[in-house]
């Protein structure tokens, strides 16, 4: 019969074989009485002390590790700034993906690209924060000298400084990567300025936007004079430009509600965004290629129908070519600059015009913002319109679009000013914006088929600066235009649109004309 010392010895012979209890994966064996044990739930917790008693804690009950909650808290933040930045990095790929294609990623226009859209970010919120201290917070007679004042200080820029930023320009063709940066470095500088003054009304917020605006024009030409070192082979300027505005527009457009709602938070926010928009610009301005600074073989163009001051030199070199032209654009080139121009101060009228008359006038029983804001929109709707069309077409006729465009939007805005209602004035908005985007792809299509190459990028250049100078006087236009009288603006605004578009029919009809006549003469 086995009793108690039997069990006892049987127990212990069985775990003869067994590892010492401090070899086993469960530790000290002393933990185990400080083991907590899961309650049911809706009870409290309950320590299995086994009748021991642990010694007080010297730290009075503060573990030196973190709480449960605060682990699982830190652990989900990281968890998900890993997914926020796997997503950065899938959508940044997505969008080199899209920039590189067709070549532009070996021949560097995808940089172009890139840093385009970061630099009109960083415009555009600075236009968001100057529109909503300067104009929206403003009572529209008040409102509407400051932008008076504002655009006085756009054209500055035009009027004084482009006989000084073309020049050094063309002396700076060898360093074009350091042009483009040097202004984006100064709009970012200029930003922190404005951030700093724009809450107390200081008048140190004109000279600084008179910098960033001088800046933005500057480094506008030096783009345009970028965009031909950068072409893929077998790729259109009319297809580059065409790329680089939709990649614009998407990049505006989203950005707009992030500037608005930082600056319903403070006028300030979207200022400080933008300089940090600006500092990446200087950085993405340096990285691109460096063939873009090549200046060999250019030459100053002229926009003219035919030459004039040449040396003799130029004079004997010209008379050697085909169309006896050596730095003028020719007479096709010159009508679409015209034609472009009357679009472009078309497009500048019809923002700053319905802008006013919108805060004072209602139309079609809409609030004011709403009205704006459908008006804002049918501008960005035509502009990127104008760029897929524009991309579609490549270049096919050129002369016949930028006629078509002038003639469209003529007759458009005469049937406004007839009929004047919301789907009216949002059908002329959407041509403000289309027309515009449109013909100026056909006019950079024509520069590059009618100029020689080593005029080209000087081309592109001041044609550049004269669509910039055609929207700022056409905003000037309609800013001085009476807000009661829409019927009266609208009129105005067909007259002159109709009177370019007879001056380019006649222009097409001689070019026409004049192209059927040389293969006869000859």
């Amino acid at each position: 019969m086995g009793g108690p010392d039997d069990a006892t010895q049987r127990v212990d012979q069985a775990a003869a074989g067994e590892p010492p209890l401090e070899e086993t994966l469960l530790g000290d064996p002393a933990d185990l009485h400080a083991t907590e044990v899961a309650p049911p739930a809706g009870q409290g917790r309950k320590q299995a002390t086994n009748g021991f008693t642990p010694p007080p804690d010297p730290s009075g009950g503060k573990s030196s590790h973190a709480p449960a909650w605060m682990r699982q808290t830190s652990g989900a933040v990281k968890h998900g700034a890993d997914v926020g930045a796997d997503v950065a990095d899938a959508v940044y790929g997505r969008i080199q993906k899209i920039t590189r294609a067709e070549g532009a990623g070996e021949s560097g226009l995808s940089h172009v690209i890139e840093l385009n859209a970061v630099v009109a970010t960083g415009d555009l919120l600075i236009t968001v924060a100057l529109a909503t201290s300067l104009f929206f917070s403003l009572q529209p007679d008040e409102a509407r000298s400051k932008v008076a004042l504002y655009l006085v200080v756009t054209m500055v820029p035009f009027v004084l400084l482009a006989p000084v930023i073309g020049p050094l320009l063309d002396r700076l063709r060898g360093g074009r990567r350091f042009a483009m940066a040097t202004t984006a470095l100064i709009r970012a500088l200029l930003a922190l300025v404005l951030a700093k003054t724009i809450a107390s009304g200081s008048l140190a917020i004109y000279p600084a936007a008179f910098g960033c605006l001088a800046a933005s024009r500057a480094y506008g030409v030096s783009r345009s004079a970028v965009i031909p070192r950068v072409l893929p082979a077998g790729t259109s300027l009319v297809r580059a430009n065409s790329r680089i505005n939709l990649f614009t527009l998407f990049a505006t457009l989203a950005a707009t509600p992030i500037g608005y709602g930082l600056g319903k938070v403070s006028h300030a926010l979207p200022l400080l965004l933008a300089a940090l928009v600006f500092f990446a610009g200087t950085a993405m301005a340096l990285r691109l290629p460096k063939h873009v600074d090549s200046d060999e073989g250019e030459i100053t163009a002229q926009l003219r129908r035919d030459d004039h001051g040449l040396d003799a030199q130029e004079a004997r070199l010209a008379k050697a070519m085909p169309d006896k032209r050596l730095r003028s654009v020719g007479p096709s080139v010159v009508m679409a600059l015209r034609a472009t121009g009357a679009l472009r101060a078309f497009a500048g009228y019809t923002a700053l015009y319905f802008a006013f008359m919108l805060r004072t006038n209602s139309i079609g029983g809409l609030k004011n913002l709403t009205a704006i804001g459908l008006v804002a929109g049918a501008l960005a709707i035509g502009g990127g319109l104008g760029s897929l069309v524009g991309g579609w077409l490549r270049a096919r006729a050129p002369e016949g679009i930028v006629a078509g465009c002038i003639a469209v939007s003529a007759i458009v805005s005469v049937m406004t000013a007839f009929y004047y209602n919301l789907p009216m004035v949002l059908l002329a908005c959407g041509l403000a914006g289309l027309c515009p985007s449109l013909a100026k792809l056909s006019l950079d299509a024509m520069i590059q088929r009618d100029t020689l190459e080593a005029v080209r990028t000087s081309a592109f250049a001041k044609s550049e600066t004269l669509m910039q100078l055609a929207w700022v006087l056409g905003a000037g236009l309609g800013l001085v235009m009476p807000s009661s009288h829409p019927v009266l603006a609208l009129s105005t605004c067909a007259l002159w649109l109709s009177l370019v578009t007879l001056l380019t029919g006649k222009s097409l009809t001689d070019f026409r004309a004049a192209q059927q006549s040389a293969p006869a003469a000859g």
